[in-house]
């Protein structure tokens, strides 16, 4: 993503039940609500609450998005640990994300920094032993077939296992609750009907649609995860990509690559 110009920009990012790892890949300082100014690499565990980011120069940057449980197979640390947090891609990494760093830095084309990407994690993966099979893929495979509209009750009997077992599992391989992932994922669910909804659809048979009891609820639930309401999301933000949004406040927009999976 980059912007073209140097203004203040305000960014919004909210869960998507992922996890993920940022490249500033210039000499302006990215913030959270202008006070934490945030390393140049650095990687996020699962967000809890909305985050605004600020940056009031030329910008560009590179968002690497991991699965749900992607940092806890890549690290084997417990994704719970990384909840919230964000962390120095060196203090995790040393040199090797100072190489890496480096390499994206200097690289010309989109084409070449993605596969520089896929060269370190491809080669990390290969040196970090596979915390093996276990339950969580087909759940989450469950959760996403069924828009989120699983309880807890369905995710035991679909598995067999007892409900402090998915805590559990969930906890330390995602860093959340399952309650609150699925609640993330029905969200999710009716950000894609929105976006593809046809003119003459309206905002309550969409949200119906979604498995919201009514309007309120669908708009109550959307400000507890993004801040705003669904009408300002689709009129007053350039979505960057699903989860990440700029505020609408000049002409010059910033680009991004909008999510459509």
């Amino acid at each position: 993503m980059e912007s073209t110009h140097d203004q203040h920009k305000k960014l919004r990012l909210f869960s998507d039940g992922n996890t993920g790892m940022v490249f500033l890949l210039n000499e302006s300082n990215l913030s959270i609500n202008h006070s934490q100014h945030l390393p140049h690499s650095f990687l996020y565990g699962q967000i809890s609450h909305f985050q605004d980011l600020a940056f009031s120069e030329q910008a560009s940057f590179i968002i690497v998005v991991f699965q749900p449980d992607g940092l806890y197979r890549l690290l084997g640390i417990p994704a719970i640990e990384l909840k919230d947090q964000i962390i120095s891609s060196q203090e995790i990494f040393g040199s090797l994300a100072n190489n890496l760093y480096d390499s994206l830095f200097n690289i010309t084309y989109t084409t070449e920094k993605i596969n520089a990407l896929n060269t370190f994690f491809y080669e990390l993966s290969l040196k970090r032993q596979s915390p093996g099979q276990t339950l969580l893929p087909k759940v989450l495979q469950h959760i996403d077939q069924h828009k989120g509209l699983v309880t807890i009750e369905q995710l035991v009997n679909y598995t067999g296992y007892t409900e402090r077992h998915i805590e559990r599992t969930f906890a330390q391989q995602v860093g959340m609750s399952p309650k609150k992932y699925v609640n993330i994922i029905q969200l999710h669910s009716f950000l894609k009907l929105l976006r593809n909804k046809p003119t003459e659809a309206n905002l309550t048979g969409i949200s119906y649609e979604s498995g919201y009891f009514d309007q309120s609820h669908l708009i109550r639930m959307f400000k507890k995860y993004t801040g705003i309401t669904p009408s300002q999301y689709l009129n007053s933000t350039n979505r960057l990509a699903v989860n990440f949004m700029e505020f609408k406040d000049g002409p010059n927009q910033m680009s991004g690559l909008y999510n459509l999976v």
